[in-house]
């Protein structure tokens, strides 16, 4: 907005164009406030833009939890979706005392860590003045999202089976200890050694997707099996609520993606379009390997490709051409429809498909960039470095968050219990746990 404006205001300035009467320092004085007028209500325009992606955002969460919450037993639906609700509450309040400061602050630890008490209750930002100090808190309001999203994306690995108190410290304590960390390390463009190396992960398909993979196989392999795993064990009790909540995924990603340019420009408009064209292309992959695996494509089926697409274009929206995400989406939603099952054959009951559509499908993305990736894949440039990049991070922040989370969830097993007990599991989580039911329907 603003280089048009000075663009056309310096020609008047140097030639002696201008109003009548006019010397040529008033006519700078002006070209300046119109150029300075420009550049603040560009930042105005960044600013609202910010806002509005920060709520797309943080739908994604009681998107969430619809969708996990469908796919659950009709007795678990409320544990299940209060997961999520309780991340929400949690994870923010965490981001604004200390969360903001570890990823975004100055250096605490050289390129791993930032500061926690360097924004202390975001005070820093607030006594700022002017208008950048309340861009700089809208910024940290929107990646207040992603903390509380990747969160609640891990709960899905542990339906059916999980104290919501034990479940509340891990997610507080893996927040701190991993995603505050890799954020740093991903989103943190000064300081962070991933972001110094060169990786592309636009809207977090390793810091949110792939971590929050990494850590649902952790807690599957802590809590184990719930009882009577097997594939029949899977069917949703919801199919509506489940579709529900990809529909409010699908419209909260505009925001988490487009949002990540952190202004209204050209990758903005990118990211937008690669956002509404991924999902569809995943869904159809995934639709295919339905129906020539088992004949008929499903809903649930369909809900969980359009997650994939969403999941694929987060780390890549950013670099590829429509045209490319169509082939990432197709790739991601065949790909994650055929691993999906290995669960059954490896033997770990990731209840709601996170190591499959979240983890799987956000190294999908992750390494598409190496290939298509403008100006960086392989396609564009005959090298593969950047795809080196993208995996060596990629398997770094895999191990990570897969180490860290099996200590904290066997930590808390084994000290206060993280698995509900037997019994409390047969009757239902919701009402031995929350002394609630999902569905309340009284005889006339």
């Amino acid at each position: 907005m603003v280089a048009p404006l000075l663009t056309a205001a310096l020609p008047q300035v140097l030639h002696g164009a201008g109003p009548a009467g006019l010397s040529a320092a008033a006519r700078i004085t002006g070209a300046a406030a119109d150029v300075a007028g420009a550049a603040s209500a560009a930042n105005q325009v960044d600013t609202l833009w910010l806002l509005v992606a920060t709520v797309l955002a943080l739908l994604m969460a009681p998107g969430v939890a619809l969708f996990y919450g469908g796919l659950v037993r009709a007795t678990g639906v409320i544990n299940m979706m209060l997961m999520s609700f309780g991340v929400m509450a949690l994870v923010g309040v965490l981001w604004v005392l200390y969360g903001y400061g570890m990823v975004f602050g100055p250096a605490w630890i050289p390129h791993l860590v930032g500061n926690p008490f360097a924004d202390l209750g975001l005070g820093g930002i607030v006594n700022g003045t002017g208008a950048a100090p309340m861009r700089s808190l809208a910024f940290a309001a929107f990646q207040a999202t992603f903390a509380i999203d990747v969160v609640a994306l891990i709960s899905g690995a542990i339906a059916d089976r999980a104290r919501f108190g034990s479940w509340m410290i891990f997610a507080g304590l893996w927040a701190t200890l991993v995603y505050f960390p890799v954020a740093h390390w991903i989103f943190n463009s000064t300081d962070g050694w991933a972001a110094r190396a060169g990786v592309n992960d636009f809207a977090g398909g390793i810091a949110v997707h792939m971590s929050a993979g990494a850590a649902a196989l952790a807690l599957a392999l802590v809590l184990g099996k719930r009882q009577g795993f097997g594939k029949e064990i899977d069917t949703p009790h919801n199919v509506p609520l489940t579709l529900l909540g990809a529909g409010l995924l699908w419209i909260g990603w505009f925001g988490f993606n487009a949002g990540s340019a952190g202004a209204v420009n050209d990758t903005t408009v990118l990211a937008s379009v690669n956002t509404l064209v991924a999902p569809g292309a995943a869904m159809l992959g995934w639709l295919a390997v339905e129906k020539m695996r088992r004949g008929k494509p499903t809903s649930i089926g369909a809900a969980s490709g359009l997650v994939v697409g969403l999941v694929a274009a987060a780390p890549s929206c950013n670099v590829l051409t429509p045209g490319w995400t169509l082939v990432l989406g197709a790739l991601a939603g065949v790909v994650c429809a055929l691993i999906v099952d290995m669960r059954f054959v490896l033997g770990f009951d990731d209840s709601l498909n996170v190591v499959g559509i979240h983890l799987v499908g956000g190294l999908v993305g992750t390494l598409f960039v190496g290939i298509a990736g403008r100006g960086m894949g392989f396609a564009y440039t005959g090298s593969w470095h950047q795809m080196s990049v993208q995996a060596s991070v990629a398997v770094v922040v895999m191990v990570y968050s897969f180490g860290v989370a099996y200590l904290i969830a066997a930590g808390i097993q084994r000290l206060i219990g993280f698995r509900a007990a037997a019994h409390e599991e047969r009757a239902g989580v919701d009402a031995t746990l929350h002394g609630e039911a999902g569905y309340a329907i009284s005889a006339p």
